[in-house]
């Protein structure tokens, strides 16, 4: 029998999570059970004050540009997934940058991390773009997208990577410094394989953030799925179907890497 908490009746293991310390795991009805309450409650949260404004729908207005629909999110999982793997290669270059023994390198990569997490990202996208991007001779809104989105979340990843790095015993270098390991054989089978359990749950935070960040990119022209959503908005007056879908698309961009994340934690995590 699943435990539950003292002074509560039966129906508490419908409701309550097992006393810490107990070796009881949930069982799947009840998980199942308590994931319908839960998502009850945000239909409600979210249906109920529509039902009340007693709008019109206009789902055959907002059909009629789906095609809009379909591109821009097509652009969009193109932008988000090229900037997602060079914004790891950034953090990664970056917080190696950052543990260098190169003084200048070190307080470069200082200035650019400190200047990125100290500006918002819509005034770094419009610099980027209509500065720097054009200094550059990069006219391409999607490119200049991407490359905008990598510099700035590259910026926290790298963060994220140095503290996991940080977190590993100096007893352990020393020890992989004693039996002949290089520099680089100490960062892949001693750091890397230890700081990856640290910086997964953060790192997969900053990912989600970057795909539904890539939105800000209406702001400089970009076709993507939010823009196309706005301009079909303004055209047909379906503000919540089309916003409405906005959400799902996200929602199927960002949920898989949600999953994927606690995978990989749950694959790495170990006793201590």
């Amino acid at each position: 029998m699943t435990d539950h908490p003292p002074g509560r009746g039966a129906w508490a293991r419908w409701f309550f999570q097992p006393p810490e310390g107990s070796t009881a795991a949930l069982p799947r009805r009840v998980r199942a059970a308590n994931l319908a309450v839960a998502l009850g409650l945000i239909a409600l949260a979210v249906f109920v004050p529509v039902a009340l404004l007693d709008v019109p729908w206009n789902w055959a207005g907002m059909w009629r540009y789906r095609e809009k629909f379909i591109t821009g999110y097509e652009l969009t999982i193109g932008i988000a997934f090229a900037s997602l793997a060079l914004s790891v290669l950034c953090g990664l270059v970056s917080a190696l940058a950052g543990r260098s023994p190169f003084l200048p390198l070190r307080y470069v990569n200082r200035v650019y991390v400190d200047l990125v997490r100290g500006t918002p990202l819509l005034v770094q996208i419009l610099f980027f773009y209509y500065v720097t991007a054009h200094a550059m001779g990069i006219d391409d809104r999607n490119v200049a997208g991407v490359m905008i989105l990598s510099i700035s979340y590259g910026a926290y990843i790298s963060e994220i990577i140095r503290a996991g790095i940080e977190s590993i015993g100096r007893s352990q270098l020393e020890s992989a410094k004693a039996i002949g390991l290089s520099r680089v054989q100490t960062y892949r089978y001693v750091i890397f394989p230890q700081a990856l359990r640290q910086v997964m749950p953060p790192l997969a935070g900053q990912l989600v953030s970057l795909i539904k960040d890539s939105a800000l990119l209406s702001t400089i022209s970009v076709g993507e799925f939010t823009k196309n959503a706005m301009e079909t908005s303004n055209i047909t007056y379906s503000s919540f179907e089309c916003y409405g879908t906005v959400a799902a698309g996200y929602l199927v961009l960002t949920l898989p890497v949600t999953f994927l994340a606690r995978w990989l934690e749950a694959r790495t995590k170990f006793e201590t």
